[in-house]
């Protein structure tokens, strides 16, 4: 019955130790893939550090206020990546010297006690859960950072969203002058819709009472102050018409004015760039004969 019980507990010695060396692959598996993992972000960082060289030094001070803090964050869960790694290095290693230590113990001694093994198999267990754990927000942290680097536009980007920001401004400007001109037009007709209307009444009024009121004098004068009245509304109208026609006028003037003041200044421009041009180019000349000159003195003193 010893015997028995000795080789049953050898065997489940045995068992545990070869769960601990699996305990460790695992934990040296997730270890090369978290270390795969940080290659590929240093890589896909690398290469945006590159497009971001190649596209101009405009977009780094454009979005250094947002890459500077993605950069700081990225080296600290680096320095953390790599005291995780220590950590399951040494913890690896541990784990490797009690495993060599069950393995001499069973071959010197034959058995174990139980107790002493269970004690070993919860720690490593503690330790490798810790490990799953550390790993995976480290990971996290990584994607997360990831993904706001990838939230970073580019130039190019940038560029479209400028254009198309400029094509829309073009567009509503384009439609509020139309909305505008059509208000125009609409008070303008309602306007003439309102004085044909008083017209056509005033006339309709004429028309009825004009034999009835033509026969008496006082229908006559009655008459008469009517037309009177009526002149004076539409003087007062006509004034407030000229007077809109006047503010019309003065601002078309003002902008008339604008527009030749606009048009000497960019006539004084081209003035301007074509003297510089033409300056530039008897710099140029002069530069070439200087040289020439310099030359030729050079090949005279040689000569001498």
């Amino acid at each position: 019955m010893g015997k028995e019980h000795s080789s049953e507990e050898v065997c489940s010695s045995g068992d545990m130790v070869t769960n601990l060396k699996a305990s460790i692959r695992e934990l040296s598996a997730k270890v090369r893939e978290q270390n795969q993992r940080k290659c590929d972000v240093k890589g896909k960082l690398q290469q945006l550090r590159e497009r971001i060289n190649a596209e101009g030094v405009d977009v780094v001070s454009v979005q250094e206020e947002l890459m500077i803090p993605l950069l700081r964050s990225f080296k600290e869960l680096e320095k953390q990546e790599s005291e995780v790694r220590s950590n399951c290095d040494a913890k690896c290693s541990a784990l490797e010297d009690a495993v060599c230590d069950l393995e001499e113990r069973v071959v010197a001694k034959g058995e174990i006690p139980e107790e002493e093994l269970d004690v070993l198999l919860v720690e490593s267990l503690d330790h490798l859960t810790s490990a799953k754990k550390e790993l995976a927000a480290t990971l996290r942290e990584i994607v997360s950072l990831k993904r706001q680097i990838d939230d970073v536009p580019c130039q190019s980007e940038v560029l479209q969203y400028e254009r198309r920001f400029s094509e829309l401004n073009v567009c509503i400007q384009e439609k509020l002058q139309q909305t505008r001109k059509l208000y125009g037009t609409y008070n303008a007709l309602l306007e003439i819709k309102d004085l044909m209307l008083k017209e056509i009444s005033l006339l309709n009024s004429i028309g009825s009472q004009f034999q009835d009121v033509i026969g008496t004098p006082a229908g006559r004068v009655k008459l008469i102050d009517s037309m009177e009245g009526v002149m004076k509304g539409i003087q007062q109208k006509l004034g407030k018409v000229q007077l809109g026609l006047q503010e019309e006028q003065r601002l078309c003037d003002a902008s008339k004015e604008k527009y030749t003041a606009a048009a000497a200044e960019q006539r004084k421009c081209y003035t301007v760039l074509r003297a510089f041009q033409e300056e530039c180019t008897k710099n140029v000349r002069l530069k070439s004969q200087v040289s020439a000159v310099s030359n030729t003195s050079v090949s005279i003193e040689g000569i001498e």
